[in-house]
């Protein structure tokens, strides 16, 4: 299994914190090391992760772009990826109430990135992401997610009506997320085990998928600009179903 290359320092110590053993190799600048990075250092060592320094060029171009995560340095991380887990461990009936996710054939690794962030903010028990038509998750969504891609459980899935079928078998209700859709996410009943999807970032919900939803609802615009990225749209919806 190939290594991500990460460069947020929060997601590596994410991953050292859970999973250690995945964590081969900590490349860190000490002279220009940020705080988090010493941080890194230090709870790699504890870990018996092995630490260099990062390669001359690295350096030399530390400052110069913009890395996948939006940060600059020579400091890196080589982590193997997470595995996902079956749609049976992700929607094990834990809770009569909760919230999982869905996503439908999102194309950017940024969106997804910060999606998971925005899932492990709010607790969210899980997402299923679909293998084909989908953002890879790539080095560059481990960095945006910022630790969030190691804490929260997700399943790869060929087929995302049938890991909705199953979604249904297990209790679950379906709300499916389009600026087209007649109810206001105020009015969704928050006291019951929600699989929310999120859509296609140009498309939104394909129409299988909008059929399989046992609601559809949308936020409301309050302004000109009439639409939102699909990772602001999750933090909003999910601000509302967690809420107690």
């Amino acid at each position: 299994m190939s290594s991500l290359t990460l460069r947020n320092p929060h997601a590596v110590l994410t991953a050292l914190q859970h999973r250690p053993q995945d964590v081969t190799e900590i490349q860190v600048a000490r002279q220009t090391a940020t705080d988090a990075w010493k941080e890194v250092a230090r709870l790699a060592q504890t870990a018996g992760v092995a630490i260099r320094q990062p390669p001359p060029v690295q350096q030399q171009q530390r400052g110069r772009s913009r890395d996948d995560g939006g940060r600059t340095g020579g400091s890196v991380a080589f982590v193997r990826p997470r595995e996902g887990v079956s749609l049976e461990q992700l929607y094990a009936p834990d809770a009569k109430r909760g919230v999982w996710l869905a996503l439908d054939c999102i194309q950017d690794p940024h969106n997804v990135g910060a999606i998971f962030r925005t899932a492990a903010f709010f607790g969210i028990k899980g997402i299923v992401l679909t293998q084909d038509r989908s953002a890879p998750l790539s080095s560059i969504a481990y960095d945006v997610a910022s630790g969030g891609l190691e804490t929260t459980p997700f399943s790869l899935q060929t087929n995302l009506s049938r890991a909705i079928d199953a979604a249904k078998k297990q209790d679950m209700w379906v709300l499916g997320s389009s600026e087209h859709a007649p109810m206001d996410i105020a009015e969704v009943d928050r006291d019951r085990r929600w699989l929310l999807v999120l859509g296609n970032e140009e498309k939104g919900l394909r129409r299988l998928t909008q059929e399989k939803c046992d609601q559809l609802c949308c936020i409301p615009c309050r302004g000109e600009v009439t639409s939102l990225n699909v990772s602001v749209a999750a933090g909003v919806l999910l601000a509302h179903l967690t809420q107690s």
